[in-house]
């Protein structure tokens, strides 16, 4: 059961900010290509930046707390998955603050 543990919260992280697409409507995911544009800007650098730092050897993970499965590299999965999560959390939480706030960006203004 342990192994879940990475997996989980990932799977945390998307659910606590599900309300804000549902109830909100933010429409993050309505938007998927700019949602796609936006993970392709950061997933590519935090995956090489990963690589580099487990491969001298900064920092590790704890087989215990992950699946078994590891992708080329030898980074695990949820490794991966995390830097797909994180940003669509981010995203969701700025669109919410924004459409709270009343706040305009980019092409919106």
């Amino acid at each position: 059961m342990r192994q879940l543990s990475y997996l989980g919260m990932l799977l945390f992280c998307l659910l606590g900010t599900l309300p804000l697409e549902l109830y909100l409507k933010v429409g993050v995911y309505r938007r998927w290509r700019r949602l796609g544009l936006t993970l392709l800007g950061v997933v590519p650098l935090f995956l090489v930046w990963d690589l580099y730092a487990v491969h001298r050897g900064h920092w590790t993970f704890d087989p215990a707390q992950v699946l078994d499965v590891r992708l080329p590299g030898g980074l695990p999965l949820e490794e991966v998955a995390f830097f797909v999560v994180v940003p669509i959390a981010a995203v969701l939480t700025l669109e919410a603050v924004r459409q709270v706030r009343g706040w305009t960006v980019g092409d919106e203004q």
